[in-house]
């Protein structure tokens, strides 16, 4: 990045290449959508590339392109506001793939319960989750992401990994009721 803002712009796609697929996949757990997930990600490296002088050199880059992330993604939500988000789970038969038919039914129903349960998280639990969880980042990056202290990050997964347990589980418990 030091190189994209000394003018080599050039370099940017090294960066597009490297950490388009991580910022696909947080774009895409948050919002549900290949093409919008897509489109965000263009924005985000539109964006850095705007806003390069920014960059101070003395953190992480991903750091810094996960802050970027995360306004682009808080602008998509306000100009989309009165839009329903509609969860899929149009990767669940792949990850059950190897089990037998009853199941693969079983794991696709409990993959599209979790994916209903998260999607009932508010945005800052989703983004806690989807930063901890599956994009691996470090407690003290998403602090740094998030402008808070690395025990408040660490407070805030605890409850959010709570808040999903507990709609987890009155999606199985209303799904055990009406089978």
């Amino acid at each position: 990045m030091s190189q994209v803002k000394a003018g080599e712009v050039q370099k940017l796609g090294l960066l597009y290449e490297r950490h388009k697929k991580a910022l696909y996949g947080f774009f895409y757990k948050m919002c549900r959508s290949a093409s919008v997930s897509e489109d965000l990600v263009q924005n985000v490296f539109t964006n850095i590339l705007k806003s390069k002088h920014t960059f101070g050199g003395h953190g992480k880059f991903i750091t810094w392109m996960y802050h970027i992330a995360r306004n682009v993604l808080h602008d998509h939500y306000r100009k989309h506001k009165h839009e329903q988000q509609h969860v899929t789970t149009e990767h669940a038969p792949e990850l059950a793939d190897g089990l037998d038919l009853e199941h693969k039914f079983e794991a696709e129903l409990t993959i599209d319960q979790l994916f209903q349960a998260i999607e009932l998280l508010n945005q800052e639990q989703r983004e806690i989750l989807m930063m901890s969880r599956f994009e691996n980042l470090k407690y003290q990056q998403i602090a740094e992401i998030l402008g808070c202290s690395e025990g408040a990050v660490k407070m805030k997964v605890r409850r959010t990994l709570i808040a999903l347990r507990d709609q987890f589980n009155r999606i199985q418990t209303g799904a055990a009721d009406v089978a």
